[in-house]
């Protein structure tokens, strides 16, 4: 890969943190909004990307969107195949390289989702592709390896916050990493607990399968079943600030992450 296609590939996977951060910003104010409100539907990333597709100059945010998504999705990949942050074979390195195919793979489906809705054929629903995968998460099977998956995504997320492993990927000086670490760790440790919900939720969906079928439980479902919990008004307000941290993590590795695809 020659230099100017790795500075115009580096440049493709900061705005796909910049469309991430993009979606969480909308789904934290979302979340904290549901909360204060005290009930309505909990948000997610389709109702995040509905709001960003039905706003003035909606085409516009939308191609800015979807080129973001697809190349985050790329990065993601780039990162899991090739190990550009060495996380290496043993078992929590191929659990953290599992959860970001598994985030290529939910990102791939958002851009596809996403165009549908742009195009006007996406209906209500996530179209066929995604209402297909749906289906297969119904088996056993899968929802067993996705909730593994999903449980050392998790563990990933809250190790990084503990130790702050994300300060060895940015190119940041010590004045900014004074406020990058709180914004960061909350982040990391909210979006953390999200894949503990949802790998609980998909363990019980391998206990209780019988079979294909049934609505795949995603962030939507995380947070409603947060807000299910004893003081669960104030838990989803807590999660909603964390997500908004979460977005604002997402921009500074727009900004400040190192993009080595180069090491690939």
């Amino acid at each position: 890969m020659t230099a100017a296609h790795t500075r115009g590939f580096a440049l493709f996977a900061r705005a796909g943190y910049a469309a991430r951060g993009l979606v969480y910003t909308l789904i934290g104010a979302f979340t904290v909004y549901a909360a204060w409100r005290g009930g309505g539907d909990s948000p997610g990333s389709k109702e995040a990307v509905k709001t960003i597709l039905e706003a003035p100059a909606g085409d516009v945010l939308a191609l800015g969107l979807l080129a973001g998504l697809a190349g985050y999705a790329a990065w993601r990949f780039v990162q899991a195949v090739f190990d550009t942050d060495d996380h290496g074979f043993d078992p929590r390195g191929l659990a953290v390289r599992a959860g970001l195919l598994a985030s290529c793979a939910s990102y791939g489906l958002l851009v596809a989702w996403t165009f549908s809705r742009w195009r006007g054929s996406g209906g209500s629903g996530g179209g066929g592709l995604a209402e297909t995968l749906a289906g297969f998460i119904g088996h056993r099977v899968t929802a067993v390896v996705l909730a593994l998956v999903f449980a050392g995504v998790a563990f990933a997320h809250l190790r990084k916050a503990w130790v702050k492993g994300y300060e060895k990927h940015f190119d940041a000086d010590q004045a900014a990493m004074k406020w990058i670490h709180p914004v960061s760790r909350v982040g990391l440790v909210a979006r953390g607990m999200v894949f503990v919900i949802l790998a609980l939720l998909l363990g019980w969906r391998a206990w209780t399968a019988r079979g294909a079928g049934g609505e795949t439980p995603g962030l939507e479902q995380a947070l409603t079943a947060l807000r299910g919990l004893p003081a669960g008004t104030w838990l989803l307000g807590a999660m909603g600030a964390g997500l908004l941290c979460f977005a604002g993590y997402s921009f500074v590795e727009a900004r400040y992450r190192r993009i080595n695809v180069e090491d690939a």
